[in-house]
């Protein structure tokens, strides 16, 4: 009796294996949830035919915020504590959906959603997560509003601890409390942000000596600092302490390129990030004036820093901030990537083995034999990139074919 794993090949259509060469005709067989066999003329126990389309590996997105649904204030502080977890599940469904079949939570998804999701609970992409914002007071993480009232992502919960911090005795703390809550990689804010009421994204947040001992207990650990960085100074500040990715990067001059080249940190744009505030504000939502003011005034400066820093050679991969915009529409990210010069093929590049490398998966985003089968199938020409969200007809993740 043959006791060994169904294979089921993908036939018939063209390959992108990730590396950023241009897609060929191959077919690809999986079994028990891996790519087992690369090549021409493959056979399985059943078929998946990918004639007229492209077979991708599966993408990523390393930077959303699963439990965030828009920046509505008003519309937040109506919903009930538990809310959020519902709305999330919601949210894992429509990224997966989209092809995406691996995320890094920014700030906002804890232990518990990251093991739904593991433990088959919830449907939707594996997760790495920060579960909190790491803020000095009155910095891009701080709850606090001009009212005297906290709201937004950052509000503690049991299963995402405070995480503000001033002081290095402070930020040792906070950073051993998030490793303790189940943090894979620790968020750090190192300037203000967009959507922050007090401050102004040029402006440096944190010390080094702050930022120093951030990275030392994150490293401690095996794990690693990701930092929303807007302004020069700051992300200066980040790259030099050993940050491991510069999220946004908004406000590059040569000075931070030239360090992220030396220091090999990566670079997640999320240009669509502002993009999506102005969105929101044309929508009807109401946004503060200060924060859609900040929206409009740093759209080109991003558009700007992306482009000089792909030109040098930094290491990009995609990000979205999605939960600032609509969850399950992560990849209008990647035409803005291809605005800002890179070609389509380095854009899918970042969005599969860049990303990838970024996160630490070893056996993620390509296909080639050994790796988990997360695989995508769109129609037609796989570097429209443009179109490719409709494009989207089967998701598979870990061998296992999703309901779209």
């Amino acid at each position: 009796m043959n006791n060994s794993p169904l294979r089921t090949v993908f036939t018939g259509g063209l390959v992108f294996d990730g590396t950023g060469a241009a897609p060929a005709p191959a077919d690809v067989v999986v079994s028990d949830g891996r790519i087992v066999d690369v090549g021409t003329g493959l056979d399985g126990d059943t078929q998946v035919d990918c004639t007229g389309r492209t077979l991708l590996p599966g993408l990523f997105d390393c930077h959303v915020h699963l439990t965030l649904n828009g920046i509505g204030l008003l519309g937040a502080l109506q919903k009930p504590f538990s809310y959020q977890f519902y709305e999330a599940a919601v949210n894992l469904r429509r990224t997966l959906e989209a092809g995406i079949t691996t995320v890094r939570d920014a700030a906002g998804a804890d232990l518990g959603i990251k093991q739904a999701v593991e433990d088959g609970l919830l449907t939707g992409p594996r997760v790495q997560i920060s579960i909190g914002l790491i803020t000095q007071t009155g910095g891009h993480g701080d709850p606090w509003m001009p009212s005297g009232q906290c709201a937004g992502l950052a509000v503690p919960h049991p299963g995402r601890p405070p995480a503000m911090a001033d002081g290095p005795d402070e930020m040792r703390r906070t950073a051993r409390t998030l490793l303790r809550a189940g943090a894979e990689v620790l968020k750090v804010c190192t300037t203000g942000g967009v959507l922050s009421p007090r401050d102004d994204p040029r402006h440096s947040q944190f010390t080094p000596e702050e930022l120093d001992i951030l990275v030392t207990e994150a490293n401690a650990q095996g794990r690693y600092v990701m930092a929303h960085a807007q302004g020069a100074d700051g992300i200066k500040n980040a790259v030099r302490a050993g940050v491991r990715s510069i999220e946004h990067g908004i406000h590059l001059d040569d000075e931070a390129i030239d360090l992220m080249l030396q220091h090999d940190t990566w670079l997640v744009p999320t240009l669509i990030a502002p993009v999506s505030v102005i969105r929101a504000a044309e929508s009807g939502i109401q946004i503060p004036e200060a924060m859609l003011r900040k929206a409009k005034e740093v759209t080109e400066a991003h558009a700007i820093s992306v482009r000089r820093a792909a030109e040098a050679g930094v290491r990009i991969a995609m990000g979205t901030d999605s939960g600032i915009g609509p969850h399950g529409t992560n990849l209008d990210e990647l035409a803005l990537m291809e605005s800002c010069g890179m070609t389509p093929a380095e854009v899918l590049a970042a969005t599969t083995s860049s990303a990838a490398r970024l996160l630490g998966y070893d056996d993620l985003g390509t296909v080639e034999p050994g790796n988990r089968a997360d695989l995508v199938l769109v129609e037609g020409n796989a570097y429209d990139l443009t179109g490719l969200a409709s494009n989207v007809t089967e998701v598979w993740k870990d061998g296992v074919r999703a309901a779209l």
